[in-house]
């Protein structure tokens, strides 16, 4: 016995009128570049599980976090810090003189 009327947002029914509640708005996972925030409670609380997303020398490597997706680099001390785009680049220009430096040692090495 519920009727629903378009003014207002006005549902009438025995019991009196009832106003339709708006919706909660949902916890949606946004991915920034910290990380994803809704994960990111689970990584505060329990730390966050790194992977190696990749491989710039034998000795620099960037990872990733398999929950909230935060990014990070090692330094020149070993130490893991952010992945900003400075660091980005930085590893980026080692890379490639990393890869050029193993190319002409591999020719030496066959010639």
């Amino acid at each position: 016995c519920l009727v629903k009327s378009t003014k207002n947002n006005i549902n009438q029914s025995h019991f009196g009128p009832q106003i339709d509640m708006p919706k909660a708005p949902r916890l949606m996972k946004k991915i920034t570049p910290e990380g994803n925030k809704l994960t990111g409670i689970f990584c505060h609380i329990f730390g966050h599980h790194y992977t190696v997303s990749k491989r710039v020398t034998e000795h620099i490597k960037e990872y990733k976090c398999l929950h909230c997706q935060k990014q990070v680099t090692t330094d020149e001390r070993g130490k893991l810090s952010a992945l900003t785009p400075v660091m980005q680049e930085i590893n980026k220009t080692l890379e490639e003189m990393y890869q050029k430096r193993n190319r002409r040692t591999v020719r030496r090495q066959v010639a």
